[in-house]
């Protein structure tokens, strides 16, 4: 347990940080399963359209570092290559 108050605050922040943080993850793994319904239903303007808010989950996510950029960057790319793939 932590001695001193300043221990104290930080653990007590970092509780919140933890479920806010959480939550932003959360968020990204919805989007992306979003996404890959959509693929796999095989439509592929709704998949499109998820597509593009999912981008702009993931890079807020990475924005706030959450996730590092770059696999936020292999996540988009895979999943618009994948939407693309569609006929």
């Amino acid at each position: 347990m932590a001695n001193t108050a300043q221990a104290r605050k930080r653990a007590r922040q970092a509780v919140v940080r933890n479920k806010h943080n959480s939550s932003l993850r959360s968020m990204l793994r919805t989007s992306i399963k979003r996404v890959r319904q959509a693929i796999a239903a095989g439509d592929k303007s709704a998949a499109t359209d998820v597509l593009q808010k999912a981008t702009s989950v993931i890079d807020r996510v990475a924005d706030k570092k959450i996730i590092h950029k770059n696999k936020a960057a292999r996540h988009k790319s895979r999943l618009a290559s994948a939407v693309k793939a569609l006929a």
